[in-house]
This record gives structure tokens, C-alpha cells and sequence, in this order.
């Protein structure tokens, strides 16, 4: 307890189980740190993520051994995936039993190695000051990431006067600084000599805190920029240089902007497919410039002719005083015909996911932080919300997490109690964590859930729509009724089906002072578009049928390979 305060810990998520009963018993003499009781602990992992997307601070999450410990895997992977800051403490068995199959013994460790920036099993109460501090360290410097700490028992119950450590060094273990002065200067030469040149800012930048930086390149130069789903809120979305998201559902102007580009600069990215889509299509016209914190995503994915590696704030900060102003009318008139012509589209007369979404962003003025699940309504709430700041957006990007949205959404609420916080999830995800409605009664957490409810697992169904002829095997999503389940919980619950209803419902959900939840009920059969296809290139965007005339059904024009 004493560790988790001098790293400026006052939350933790947790549950409790025999073997961290000693651990609980100590944090009754702890109140400055509170413990959020969760009702499973995959919800624990993913608050403890929301707390630091929303914070940029290291979360903390605690369960006991086996199941318990077991049970935190998918949030840590989600972690892991997306670069998140946390720290999961596990108890074992005895450090005696290990290895004798005792109850609720699990191998913890092993089973996190691939999953974790690091972990370690303490057999010596003596190295737990260290072990600590060594934990936070490496959770919240460079590439941040979840680390895993595994406590036997008897460790728990052990005596040390062992002291903190003053600072920190692990060898072979260096936070990267301020980047080579020739990579900055080459990097500053590829801008000079580009005509049309965009930059993709990722999560990074949000890491890093260069939102300053990187406005401040963007307008000196003249440069559109365009965001991955995990950068969003990094550049506002008001701006005039904001292009949105790009990929496989960004929207269409960015993603031709890279492919007509001269020169394509990823800032704080690591080239994902869902972002390139086919690699050997990916802006053909473009010399590539990659900044980047960890030298292995230097051509991982796509090969750069020069890159930065270094701190990203630091980068920019180096870069920026090279740059020389620039107008480039043409690339931006471009771009500008490109958004005008291939705009988002909500149609009008129908009640949709999109229709919620746009009204839920114009109530908010797009200030509001936003927790999504993985699917259908992440890629609506990605396009129609527009971010104005960062540590806003809450998503699971790399491993697509269902379940994340609403306990992350709380973890934010609890670490910015004075910010409107809004879960936006599906009829789907939602009921994967829904038990979490008894934490946010119990601890009166003040989030608002935007529910799409339309009866299917939407992102599936599209898939087999588009790519498997409309056969429909096993998306069809019974759900229960949603307000007898509100009341069960005792949860203020709004069901809304009608546009004449959207502001009004949302008027109702933000003047309730505790958890609400808004039952949006939705057309059952909505596409998200733009699409690149999975593994196709960009340059094969699927508009919208309403915007580019084009058959709703589009499967046949691709490739069998893309069919089972």
C-alpha cells in the first residue's frame, strides 16, 4: 500500500479472493486510496485502462490467484495491444505450493509473458520495494504498457524494513529522449521537397503530449492531417487541416489523400493493417517518413526512406524550428474537393445508429469523453463524434476488446469525476460487462450509456451481408429487456425509437446525477462505409450506396478469396 501511494495511486480496481484477503485487510488502514469493488475482473483490467487513457497516468487493477488472476487476461492483452500504462497486481498460492498444483494455483506469470511490457513473481518481501517502483517505472516510460506483479501469499504476510529505491535503472532499459539531430534535419529536407504531403498521428502523440507540437507543424507547413482510431482527439476535429480518421471505415478523403500523396508522415503510429490495408497498395505515390518512439516499428509494416526515433514531444520540438512556411494551394484545394464530395452520410427519414450518434456529438459539442466497444457503433462513434481534445477517446484498438466500453467509461469517470462521460456500445458488448451496473449504483458513477440496440451482431452481420451472401448464421442477438433490467439494478433507463425523441432522451440522461441508460432501438440492417475490405487496398473504398448510387450488395465484385 505504501508503494502504490508514493507512485500517486488513489484508485484501484479490484476483487478480492484468499489469498490477497491479507492485502485487503491492510487497505483498511489506507483510506487515501480507494478501492473500486468490481463484480468481474476483466472489468477490473479494463477501468484500471480507461482510468489512464483518460489520464495518461499508470492504472491499477488487483485480483487473487487462478480465476481470479485468469480473469484480467483479456483487459491486459487490450493493454498490451494499445500501448496502455498499467500495473495488475496478482496474488498466488504460497510460494512453498507453487508448482504442486495447489487450489487456484496458475502459472500467471507464464500465461502474461506475451501479453505484458514485463512481469515478475516475488518469492523475497525484501525485493517488493524495488519491484514496485520498478513496475510503475516501466508501465509509464517509452512505449508504455501493462506490467504484471504476482505476490504468493506468505510473501503478503511477510516482514521487511527493505527501503524504496531513490530512482530507477534497469539494464538494458532505456527511455528514448530527444532523437539524432541528422534524422530531424533528413526529415525536415522530405517535408521541403513535398508537394502533398499528410500526416497520420496516432496514439503517440497522445502519450507523448505533443498536441501542441503537432498543430504547430501542421500549420506552419500547411499539412492535412489525418488520424488512426487510437490518435483521435490528438488534432481537433474542427480544425480546417482535420481529415478525420482513415482505414478500413475512415473516412474516404483521408484515405485517398494518402494514396495521392507525395508524402505520407506517420507521427506516433505503428502502420496497423486496418490502417494500410494491403501493404504493396499503401500510397504508392509517397515516400514514407515514420517518427516513432520503438525502433521495431521501423519497417514492420511498411518500409520508410527515413525515420525518427525518439520521444515524439522532443522529435517535434527539434523538427519544428526547421520547417519553413507553406501554402500549397493545390494539395489543399484537393483535399478540400475530396471532403465535398465524399462526405459522411446520415439519411434522413430513417432512425440509425449514425442519427444517434451525430445528435449525441452536437449535444456534447464533442467534449464529452467517450468509451466505445468493438464494433459497428466504435466506427460510427469514431467518424460522427468529433474530438476536440485528447485523453477523451477510450476504444480498444489493437485487440478489439467487446465488453471494453463501459467499464472503461467508468474507470475515466472515476479518475475525472467533473468530466460528462458517455459509453457508447452495442446490443452485443454491452451484455458482456452489463454486471458492471452494480459498481456504478453502488459508487453513484456519473456515466451516461448510449445503447444501439439493433438485434444483431451488427459488424458480423455486415460481413456476411457483403462477403458471404447474405447468409446470416448466428448474429441474430436476443437481448433481454433492457429497462426490467435497469430496474433490477436500480438504474435510471430511457428507452428512445424516435428522432422526435433524441434530445429530449439526451436532455433526461445528462440532468439524472447518477448512472444512466438510454436504449436507443435502431434500423436493424445498417452498414458502416466507407470500407476498404480486409487485406484489399485503399484505393478500393467502398463509398456509401447513398452517397455514390452504388448496389448496397457489393460482394460479387470482389475476389472468391475474400469468401468462404
Amino acid at each position: 500500500m505504501e508503494a502504490l501511494v508514493r507512485e500517486g495511486v488513489d484508485t484501484i480496481f479490484g476483487y478480492p479472493g484468499g489469498v490477497v484477503l491479507p492485502l485487503y485487510d491492510e487497505m483498511l488502514n489506507w483510506p487515501q486510496v480507494r478501492h473500486i469493488l468490481v463484480r468481474h475482473e476483466q472489468c477490473a483490467a479494463h477501468m484500471a485502462d480507461g482510468y489512464a487513457r483518460a489520464t495518461g497516468r499508470v492504472g491499477v487493477c488487483l485480483a487473487t490467484s487462478g480465476p481470479g488472476a485468469t480473469n484480467l487476461v483479456t483487459g491486459i492483452a487490450t493493454a498490451m495491444m494499445d500501448s496502455v500504462p498499467m500495473v495488475a497486481i496478482t496474488g498466488n498460492v504460497n510460494s512453498w505450493a507453487i508448482g504442486k498444483d495447489a487450489f487456484q494455483e496458475t502459472d500467471i506469470q507464464g500465461i502474461t509473458i506475451p501479453i505484458t511490457k514485463h512481469n515478475y513473481l516475488v518469492t523475497d518481501v525484501n525485493d517488493l520495494p524495488y519491484v514496485f517502483a520498478e513496475a510503475f517505472y516501466l508501465a509509464g516510460t517509452g512505449r508504455k504498457g501493462p506490467v504484471l506483479v504476482d505476490i504468493p501469499k506468505d510473501v503478503f504476510t511477510a516482514l521487511t524494513e527493505a527501503a524504496f529505491p531513490e530512482t530507477v535503472t534497469r539494464r538494458g532499459y532505456q527511455v528514448p529522449g530527444a532523437p539524432p539531430q541528422e534524422q530531424v534535419e533528413a526529415a525536415a529536407k522530405l517535408i521541403a521537397e513535398a508537394q502533398r504531403p499528410v500526416m497520420i498521428a496516432g496514439a503517440g502523440v497522445l502519450w507523448s503530449e505533443a498536441f501542441e507540437e503537432l498543430k504547430e507543424l501542421a500549420e506552419k507547413a500547411n499539412i492535412p492531417v489525418i488520424n488512426s482510431l487510437l490518435g483521435l482527439g490528438t488534432f481537433p476535429r474542427d480544425h480546417k487541416l482535420s481529415l478525420g480518421m482513415m482505414g478500413m471505415h475512415g473516412e474516404a478523403t483521408g484515405t485517398l489523400a494518402v494514396q495521392e500523396a507525395d508524402l505520407v508522415m506517420g507521427v506516433g503510429i505503428r502502420f496497423d493493417d486496418r490502417l494500410t490495408g494491403d501493404t504493396k497498395a499503401f500510397a504508392p505515390k509517397a515516400k514514407i517518413l515514420h517518427f516513432d518512439l520503438d525502433p521495431a516499428e521501423v519497417g514492420k509494416t511498411v518500409n520508410p526512406v527515413a525515420f525518427v526515433i525518439g520521444d515524439l514531444k522532443k522529435s517535434l520540438q527539434a523538427l519544428n524550428p526547421l520547417i519553413q512556411p507553406t501554402a500549397r494551394p493545390d494539395w489543399l484545394a484537393q483535399v478540400k474537393s475530396w471532403q465535398e464530395q465524399y462526405p459522411l452520410v446520415v439519411p434522413e427519414g430513417k432512425f440509425l445508429s449514425r442519427t444517434v450518434l451525430q445528435a449525441l456529438n452536437e449535444y456534447t459539442n464533442g467534449e464529452a469523453i467517450v468509451a466505445t466497444d468493438v464494433g459497428q457503433h466504435q466506427m460510427w462513434t469514431a467518424q460522427f463524434y468529433k474530438l476536440r481534445k485528447p485523453f477523451n477517446w477510450l476504444s480498444s484498438g489493437g485487440l478489439g476488446t467487446m465488453g471494453y466500453g463501459f467499464p472503461a467509461a467508468m474507470g475515466a469517470k472515476y479518475a475525472r469525476p467533473d468530466a460528462e462521460v458517455w459509453a457508447v456500445v452495442g446490443d452485443g458488448g454491452f451484455q458482456m460487462t452489463l454486471q458492471e451496473l452494480q459498481t456504478a449504483v453502488e459508487t453513484n458513477c456519473n456515466v451516461k450509456i448510449c445503447l444501439l440496440n439493433n438485434g444483431f451482431l451488427g459488424m458480423v452481420r455486415q460481413w456476411q451481408e457483403l462477403f458471404y451472401d447474405n447468409r446470416y448464421s448466428h448474429v441474430a442477438m436476443g437481448s433481454p429487456d433492457f429497462g426490467k433490467l435497469a430496474d433490477a439494478y436500480g438504474v435510471e433507463f430511457i428507452r428512445c425509437s424516435r428522432i422526435e425523441d433524441l434530445e429530449d432522451t439526451l436532455k433526461r440522461a445528462t440532468d439524472h446525477v447518477g448512472p444512466v441508460l438510454c436504449e436507443f432501438v435502431v434500423e436493424m440492417e445498417e452498414n458502416v462505409y466507407p470500407m476498404v475490405p480486409a487485406g484489399q487496398s485503399n484505393s478500393g473504398v467502398i463509398m456509401d450506396p447513398a452517397l455514390t448510387h452504388q448496389e448496397s450488395h457489393v460482394a460479387a465484385s470482389f475476389e472468391t478469396t475474400h469468401r468462404r
